[in-house]
Parts: C-alpha cells; structure tokens; sequence
C-alpha cells in the first residue's frame, strides 16, 4: 500500500498478470501454426478466415466481413487487395456505387478446398498445445465477446 492506503500495482504484477500480453502470446503461438500449415497453399490464416467468411456469405459488402471476424477495415482492405490479385475473390462494384462488394471465385473456393487437410492439421496442433478444455474455454469467451460487441 501506498501512503494513503491504496494498493499500489508493481509493474511486476502487470508483467505477470497482464491479460492482453497473455492472449497476444497466444494468439502469436497459434497464428504460427496455422500460417506454417498454410504457407505452401501461398495463404495466410488471416487471409483464410476472410475467403471462409466472404464464401460463407457468398456476396458480402466489406464492413459485413469486419463485423463478421471483428477486423479492422484497414487490414481487410489490405488482405482483401491481395487477395483479389491472386485471384481469390472478386470485387464488385455495390448497390450506390460507394460500396463494392467481395465474392469468392472459383479459384478461391478451390483453393479452400485444397487447404482443408493443412487447417486440420493446423487445428489438431493447435489443440494438442492449448488442450482440448482450454480450446472449448477459448470457444465460448470468444462467443461471450462477440455476443457483447454485437449488442453494443
């Protein structure tokens, strides 16, 4: 406790306790496996998740893809560019002319399909390191955050 009676936080206990630099070594843990399984497909998880999403929603205007995978525009932007030079997705021009709209082509579905056996093996490494608990505690936090972001 400091002089007037308060707890004082030691920059000990942000190093310890800090809950972002936790998930961010996680996530940087996680991402590395995906994106090694990925490399020789020429995709990168981020990239994955977007052409998912864009399938998923077989025609979706951007900020629908952000909402989506809570992205920001910038790097959908920038992911969303290359990969319409590979060939991956189309963008369309949107209802007023102010929007476009992001397709996936036959060449991003195809692909898809062949990086299937690289996300699964991805997938199991991923839980082997995190632990089947700890991936279904990570499942429903996420669901838990985007359910409250969604409300807000």
């Amino acid at each position: 406790m400091d002089e007037t009676g308060e707890t004082t936080t030691t920059i000990e206990q942000i190093a310890e306790q800090c809950v972002a630099v936790r998930l961010r070594l996680l996530t940087r843990a996680v991402t590395g496996i995906y994106n090694r399984a990925l490399r020789p497909h020429g995709l990168t998880v981020s990239q994955m998740n977007i052409l998912v999403a864009v399938s998923c929603m077989r025609e979706a205007k951007p900020r629908e893809v952000c909402r989506a995978l809570h992205l920001e525009k910038s790097t959908l932007s920038r992911d969303a560019g290359r990969m319409h030079r590979q060939g991956w997705i189309d963008r369309l021009p949107g209802e007023n002319g102010r929007t476009s709209l992001l397709r996936p082509t036959a060449a991003g579905r195809k692909l898809l399909q062949r990086v299937i056996p690289a996300w699964e093996q991805a997938q199991h490494e991923a839980i082997e390191l995190l632990g089947k608990e700890r991936v279904a505690t990570l499942r429903r936090a996420a669901t838990s955050v985007r359910s409250a972001k969604t409300a807000v």
